[in-house]
């Protein structure tokens, strides 16, 4: 009887073995968001059911993809099949979860490379990752939706010419010059003169090809998530960002004490009302999938709502604004990322 029983244990565990997933989860990438990347990966690896998934964390570079075991050994990924090999056992993937900021995790790349293999994975599609990467050409698809306002701005290119006569013609100061295709804040600039105008650009220059010069837009600072969880969507309660610095960069948005992040955010009900019918409405006209972050700004005196950029991969860190919106909903974040991967 004894035998029996520890015969039932053992083929129960391998069972259990056998029902487990392969999880890959990707960080890293090309980008200046490489270490931000590692650290939002490795806050979701503590956050997975282990009785559901063995995950693999994947790093990637633009040098290699691989696979570090617990002794420190990089096992290269071979990308004709997403697969790695482990003590010579050729491990494939049942999912991919996608938590590379930037480029090529953030701009569709991944995401048709997983396509082409047939691995399903968290994020928006191919499409939807590389026009809403493009912070002009989110724009232009946005405009329109009611009660979202946009600010003026001007679309500059590497190739091109630049007219700076043509840019202070067009727009008023004080205004941000970002990156096309940056995230966390990298490569942008705040400019009150023309005075500073040329170095901005050159900053932005050196993360992109393609940069946007867009008006100043006075109030206040917010941040929102939307996620398809279990069939519908849910707009998660909205963040209100108060930075020290004269904006919401990458120092404020990674270094402690320079920002204040208040979540659930102070709008009343009716602001609560009209940005989740808008937050709802960009999800859907951008055709996004997973969860996604809404930047706006509630502009001062008006009271309007003005678009800033929608972040398809977002922070994932404890202190990240998606884990805190999630907590502030009263939703387990273990349970949360759950759902992400059986939406």
């Amino acid at each position: 009887f004894a035998h029996f029983l520890i015969c039932t244990y053992a083929h129960f565990h391998i069972f259990e073995r056998m029902m487990k997933k392969n999880l890959a989860l990707l960080a890293g990438g090309y980008s200046g968001e490489y270490d931000v990347s590692i650290k939002s990966a490795a806050y979701i690896a503590q956050n997975i059911k282990a009785d559901k998934y063995d995950v693999y964390t994947i790093l990637i570079s633009r040098e290699k993809w691989v696979y570090v075991t617990e002794a420190g050994a990089e096992l290269p990924v071979d990308k004709n099949d997403f697969s790695i090999t482990l003590n010579g056992n050729k491990i494939k993937f049942d999912f991919a979860f996608i938590t590379v900021h930037g480029t090529p995790g953030e701009d569709g790349k991944l995401q048709g490379y997983f396509d082409m293999l047939g691995i399903p994975y968290n994020t928006c599609d191919a499409t939807t990752s590389a026009i809403t990467m493009n912070k002009a050409y989110t724009k232009a698809i946005v405009q329109g939706i009611e009660g979202l306002h946009t600010a003026k701005s001007m679309q500059l290119f590497h190739h091109n010419d630049i007219d700076v006569a043509a840019v202070v013609s067009r727009l008023k100061f004080p205004l941000f010059i970002k990156p096309n295709n940056g995230g966390s804040s990298v490569g942008m600039s705040k400019v009150h003169n023309i005075a500073g105008l040329g170095e901005a650009l050159e900053k932005a220059f050196h993360e992109d090809k393609q940069i946007l010069v867009e008006e100043f837009i006075q109030g206040r600072e917010f941040s929102i998530g939307i996620v398809h969880l279990n069939g519908e969507l849910k707009v998660l309660p909205a963040t209100e960002i108060i930075s020290s610095k004269e904006f919401f960069d990458y120092e404020a948005k990674y270094t402690a004490g320079v920002s204040k992040e208040i979540t659930p955010a102070n709008l009343t009900a009716e602001q609560n009302k009209t940005i989740t019918h808008i937050v709802k409405d960009v999800y859907l006209r951008l055709n996004c999938h997973g969860m996604t972050r809404l930047d706006f700004i509630l502009q001062e005196g008006t009271g309007d709502f003005y678009f800033i950029e929608i972040n398809t991969t977002p922070g994932q860190t404890e202190a990240s604004l998606i884990p805190q919106q999630v907590r502030a909903a009263g939703m387990d974040i273990v349970e949360f990322y759950d759902a992400l991967i059986n939406p």
